[in-house]
């Protein structure tokens, strides 16, 4: 177990990008950009709609992170610790997002923590297609949603569901459809084995 910790990296890089993850919530958490959007009209972006990036990226770069030859000879189930890593590090980080949001009043991260949810799951299932796309699926996704993602001023299209007010219950359900999905399909693949 210790030996997967090391070999995952879990506390130098997963621990001090949770970390980041708070400090930039807390500290961003009213900041927003106006961009301009490809349908003709401006979008007001948050700055911290880029927050769960931090932890996907990391959450990438740490699963990714093997011993090829001692993993295929283990008796560990080291699919189950990564799909435990995955859950444990979405959960702490939503968790979080959702604490700062009651504690400062700021409804926004409660959609911060449902979009760490989704774009989690939205990088497990791309890492199962093909490992490189793990990283750059949520970053696509994210920017996607800024730039294209409105139809008027304030009022997202249907499936840029990283827009949607934190209060929609369907959003929030299919977010966790997305990552138990990718739950499913992700430690299942070629890459974690």
């Amino acid at each position: 177990m210790i030996l997967w910790i090391r070999a995952r990296r879990v506390l130098p890089v997963l621990v001090p990008c949770l970390l980041a993850f708070l400090l930039v919530i807390t500290a961003g958490r009213q900041e927003n950009v106006l961009l301009p959007g490809l349908s003709g009209g401006r979008n007001r972006v948050q700055l911290v709609h880029l927050a769960p990036l931090i932890i996907t990226s990391a959450l990438t770069y740490c699963l990714n992170q093997k011993l090829a030859e001692a993993e295929l000879t283990t008796v560990r189930r080291i699919r189950l610790l990564d799909a435990a890593l995955s859950t444990t590090a979405v959960a702490l980080a939503a968790s979080v997002s959702c604490l700062v949001a009651a504690l400062t009043h700021t409804d926004l991260l409660y959609e911060v923590g449902r979009n760490t949810v989704f774009l989690a799951g939205v990088m497990l299932i791309a890492g199962a297609l093909h490992p490189q796309a793990a990283t750059l699926a949520p970053v696509a996704w994210v920017f996607t949603v800024m730039f294209a993602g409105y139809r008027d001023y304030d009022r997202p299209w249907m499936w840029a569901v990283t827009l949607h007010p934190a209060h929609i219950v369907v959003t929030a359900s299919f977010c966790l459809v997305v990552f138990t999905t990718g739950l499913a399909v992700g430690h299942r693949s070629p890459r974690s084995s």
